[in-house]
């Protein structure tokens, strides 16, 4: 395989000097112990994230069964200009230059997911006998680099011979569910991975896949469907979180990725504030709220009435099976003020500033109040950020150069508030911006950027952006003066 750049090519994008053998990821928190204490604990860990159909490519290859994902982004008009991820970054291929890219930047942990129908081509099954490959390879080659993987293992990509028998409508999905995660944390854990989530973003793949129909596989069900699928996948996460601790090897951490609403409260009165703690709990009732409590809320049942989801304590027990950690993908806040019931969301004014995603406004103080809100809610044993970061007006200069400031002042302001709760008590362990690379962004195919590093599609040419400099700068000084 051709590298697209070389080390030192990379290392003068980045503004730092290239060495002939680059120092390992972890010795930069070490460097930055000479920089004072104001930054974040020298064990806190940074990354990157991405998710096997936006970044893999090679959808053919290698007996992989197609997704809904596949089938979705092939219907006309459910894409824009009709993008699929059929080659996308195609990292199956340039994995290994990613990774000394990762290197490059001081990464110290990565975020993938593994492409269920790679494994299990018709969701169950027996599972292809080379269906791991690639994630061994790629386990090992990060490991070569002193990074650290972090394994999502459900990461929307649903097999799309199980949606053909309902999908999450049907529940026995979780199950199959249940028993795919158990096989691949089992393999994955021999070769000495040790964080797995269950799933990315219960809400966005329910809410937009089987409610509003703008992602795969594109319903929009009736509010009693589309409550008893929230609980199905509830269901499928518990089960899991079973499945992985039976067949894993000993010490592994489990958890799942959730996008939460983040309530922030509108002002700083003590009955806002209240307010924005019980926002938290029922904006994420159908989610995060029944996961750690093992229960669904009254004002849930409630509001839902005939259309609430059939189910038993037995269910509810299994959903809510201890976890290790959460990861939260945080974009975006949800400004909420005290009522005499309670809380009340505001909508958002039509002028509220954004990035170049309508749908993501900029309020970087969610990076406080969610850590600190879910600490004092339901006080996980560990936090991670396994999501931020935000599309931007990305162009490329006739220099060569991708001059990316609107990021960069998003990434600034969301790290100073995540750091400022962090100071304050929240366990937050790590971050992992999104994305190290531009990526098929789902529906929005490829008209939206979110990588510190620029991806010409046409070459596959790779070239760090100028948030790729920043976020390097606040790795190796471990966030000091943010």
């Amino acid at each position: 395989m051709k590298n697209l750049w070389t080390r030192r090519d990379v290392a003068r994008m980045l503004g730092i000097a290239a060495v002939p053998t680059l120092l390992p990821a972890v010795s930069f928190a070490a460097q930055a112990d000479s920089r004072g204490e104001d930054g974040f604990p020298a064990n806190f860990l940074w990354g990157s994230a991405t998710a096997s159909y936006q970044v893999e490519g090679a959808v053919h290859e290698g007996g992989r069964g197609p997704s809904i994902w596949d089938t979705f982004s092939h219907t006309p008009g459910k894409t824009a200009n009709g993008d699929t991820g059929d080659v996308a970054d195609d990292f199956f291929h340039h994995y290994r230059d990613d990774v000394q890219l990762m290197k490059t930047l001081g990464l110290q942990a990565f975020r993938f997911s593994v492409a269920w129908p790679r494994v299990f081509p018709t969701g169950s099954g027996e599972p292809l006998a080379h269906g791991l490959d690639f994630y061994k390879r790629l386990v090992a080659e990060l490991h070569a680099n002193h990074i650290e993987p972090f394994c999502t293992l459900y990461h929307w990509d649903l097999p799309q011979a199980l949606q053909d028998k309902g999908g999450w409508e049907n529940p026995d999905t979780a199950h199959r569910l249940a028993e795919y995660e158990g096989y691949v944390a089992g393999e994955l854990s021999r070769l000495g991975v040790r964080y797995f989530f269950t799933i990315n973003e219960m809400r966005t793949f329910v809410e937009l896949g089987y409610g509003n129909g703008t992602h795969a596989p594109g319903l929009k069900l009736q509010r009693k469907g589309l409550a008893q699928v929230r609980h199905n996948v509830l269901l499928a996460h518990g089960l899991s979180v079973q499945a992985i601790r039976a067949k894993s090897s000993p010490g592994v951490q489990v958890g799942l990725c959730e996008n939460p609403t983040v309530p922030v409260p509108v002002t700083l009165r003590a009955e806002d504030i209240h307010a924005a703690a019980i926002a938290l709990r029922e904006e994420n009732a159908g989610y995060l709220t029944a996961i750690f409590e093992g229960r669904y809320t009254e004002r849930y049942l409630r509001e839902l009435g005939d259309d609430a989801p059939r189910f038993t304590s037995e269910e509810m027990r299994t959903i809510a099976s201890p976890i290790d950690a959460v990861g939260l993908n945080i974009y975006t806040p949800t400004y909420v003020r005290s009522t005499p019931d309670g809380y009340r969301a505001l909508p958002m004014p039509d002028n509220f500033p954004h990035m170049a995603s309508d749908w993501l406004k900029v309020g970087p103080e969610c990076m406080y109040w969610g850590p600190k809100l879910i600490q004092e809610a339901w006080k996980p044993r560990a936090m991670y950020i396994t999501e931020n970061g935000c599309s931007a007006a990305d162009r490329m200069t006739e220099q060569g150069e991708v001059l990316d400031t609107d990021r960069i002042m998003y990434l600034r302001n969301c790290l100073g508030q995540m750091l400022k709760a962090v100071k304050e008590g929240a366990d937050v362990k790590g971050y992992f911006v999104w994305s190290l690379l531009d990526n098929y962004e789902w529906a929005d195919g490829y008209g939206k950027r979110f990588g510190v590093v620029y991806v010409d599609y046409k070459t596959q040419k790779r070239t760090p952006k100028l948030s790729a400099q920043f976020y390097s700068s606040v790795i190796a000084s471990r966030g000091a003066g943010l």
